[in-house]
């Protein structure tokens, strides 16, 4: 009887050590960011920080938020010093990625109280332009999650935001702003529609195929852009989607900027999101989809056809990356500049896993990224000491930090990558 019990539980004893002893490298970290802090952010901060939280013309004004900035981080680094020795001395592995977790957040907030001690900052400007900055963001990692969810791997995301972004302002310039948007999705679509035929009927490498239209799409787009655009100026001007500020909501202070005011890329990725977690969870062809994703064998038993389920999942991924890269040319600078989505298709796919394949997840995590995006932007105006171009590396590092935190622990959809052969 004894041996039995042993051996039922000797599986979990590797577990139970791997659990502590990253429990324990967390609580280290934690510790050595609560000496970093207390060294860097509270010795070298002086003055008082404030963030304002209403702009001049806001009807309804909040009291500046005044915040000491040396003895506000001092007490961060207790924070962050109990974390890290309850996780050290205690283990609890299941603690070990939420105390991580509050350890950052609380980390980039000593950081902005920091780099505005003595001065005043714009907090709901911030905020604002978090919003904007993570829109292509979501909307790309939406674009991965309706492939992936039906067993494709979607590398060329990338590439479609970046067809999108050029499209809209071709096509903006010659017939207006709702023609440059229209033909940005179209022409997403049409991507989305190529990378169907290649893994889905060609059976070709999703990973190659990928790289394949990530490639094409750069090469075209840079090749038009110094020829031909930078000849014909006209052809690279298009309009930019204004602000709309939705009545009563746009005046709540602080979210009432950064959701209620705002351009229709920003509504249309928040409408996005709604609309993707209902057809994926909520409806039948939801669930089609994702059994496509999982079990395609079963599914086709079952008589789906597995095939045209996967091209229109793809063909209407493209189509929604389509109208992300028109962000960037038809909703920011009214101008295409080569390779100017800048690596942000990739960063939606840490996006996508950051946000466990969900919807509201992606928009969480594309807030995450885009509020580090935003915040090299602003603290440049703050003049901090920091290289303008560490500032520049901040939405990259948020992406190596939170892929190397959560990917090794995200479920993937079992047939995500593989060709799927009917007999």
């Amino acid at each position: 009887m004894a041996s039995t019990i042993d051996a039922n539980l000797a599986p979990n004893r590797p577990i139970n050590v791997q659990g502590a002893r990253r429990a324990r490298v967390t609580g280290m970290v934690l510790i050595g960011l609560a000496i970093f802090v207390a060294g860097l952010f509270g010795l070298d901060a002086a003055g008082d920080a404030t963030f304002r939280l209403s702009r001049p013309n806001d009807p309804f004004a909040l009291p500046n938020l005044v915040v000491p900035a040396a003895p506000f981080n001092y007490i961060i680094a207790a924070v962050l010093a109990f974390l890290g020795a309850r996780l050290f001395l205690r283990g609890g592995g299941k603690w070990a990625t939420l105390s991580l977790g509050i350890g950052l957040a609380l980390l980039v907030i000593a950081f902005l109280v920091w780099a505005t001690a003595g001065k005043s900052f714009s907090l709901t400007g911030m905020l604002q332009a978090t919003m904007v900055r993570a829109v292509p963001l979501v909307l790309g990692a939406i674009t991965g999650m309706m492939c992936e969810r039906v067993g494709v791997v979607n590398i060329a995301i990338e590439g479609m935001l970046l067809a999108g972004a050029f499209t809209g302002a071709l096509m903006g310039s010659l017939l207006g702003g709702v023609g440059g948007l229209m033909a940005a999705i179209g022409i997403g679509g049409l991507f989305g529609l190529i990378l169907a035929a290649l893994v889905v009927t060609y059976r070709m490498d999703q990973i190659i195929a990928g790289v394949v239209i990530n490639l094409f799409v750069l090469g075209l787009t840079s090749y038009v852009s110094s020829q031909v655009l930078a000849e014909h100026r006209y052809l690279n001007n298009a309009p930019v989607f204004r602000a709309y500020k939705i009545p009563l909501l746009g005046d709540i202070p602080v979210i009432g900027p950064m959701f209620f005011n705002q351009n229709i890329f920003v509504y249309g990725a928040l409408v996005m999101v709604a609309v993707a977690t209902y057809y994926l969870f909520y409806t039948r062809m939801g669930l089609r989809a994702r059994s496509v994703g999982e079990y395609p064998r079963a599914a086709d038993t079952l008589g789906i056809n597995v095939y045209r389920t996967r091209y229109i999942n793809v063909t209407v991924a493209g189509m929604i990356a389509g109208f992300g890269g028109a962000w960037f040319t038809l909703g920011s600078v009214g101008r295409f500049d080569e390779n100017m989505t800048g690596g942000r298709g990739f960063i939606a796919l840490a996006a996508m896993l950051f946000g466990r394949y969900h919807p509201v997840g992606a928009l969480m995590a594309a807030l995450v990224f885009g509020f580090a995006d935003s915040m090299q932007q602003k603290l440049a105006l703050l003049q901090t000491p920091i290289p303008s171009e560490f500032l520049a590396m901040a939405p990259y590092i948020a992406t190596i930090i939170v892929v190397a935190g959560v990917v090794g622990r995200t479920r993937t959809p079992a047939a995500g990558g593989k060709p799927y052969i009917k007999e």
